[in-house]
């Protein structure tokens, strides 16, 4: 399978700072909740997405139905059993997002990227642009 170099560099940046605002939270919040039984504790499997307290995942939707269009949702998951009270969800989601939009500069420096609210969650939109081939 080919992947094109400038989209495979694009996704290597975003990983990139969704591994480094995964590290922010875990040290800022990561003892907030116990963490679930069946994950793995932080820096155990070489993927943040895997272990630790927080999930962040950048999800690609072509943004059918939603008014601010194609993009990257930002993706977050607590993996604990204890209730997390939607307001502390939703204040963590919004720390994500802060996060998020002050490191796109650095990643992505020159493209027009921001994160808007799109319904309950917080997405990515802007240039996706692969450029000349």
């Amino acid at each position: 399978m080919y992947n094109h170099p400038k989209l495979t560099a694009f996704t290597d940046a975003l990983d990139a700072l969704f591994q480094e605002v995964d590290e922010i939270l875990e040290d800022e919040w990561g003892g907030s909740f116990a963490l679930h039984p069946n994950r793995p504790g932080r820096g155990t499997t070489g993927n943040p997405e895997m272990d630790g307290l927080f999930e962040i995942i950048p999800d690609f939707t072509p943004g059918i139905g939603s008014e601010k269009g194609r993009g990257y949702l930002i993706s977050f998951r607590a993996a604990t059993l204890e209730k997390v009270p939607p307001e502390q969800t939703e204040f963590l989601m919004a720390e994500t997002a802060a996060l998020i939009r002050s490191r796109l500069p650095v990643y992505f420096p020159g493209r027009s990227l921001e994160v808007v609210r799109d319904g309950r969650k917080f997405k990515i939109i802007g240039d996706f642009s692969l450029g000349e081939a």
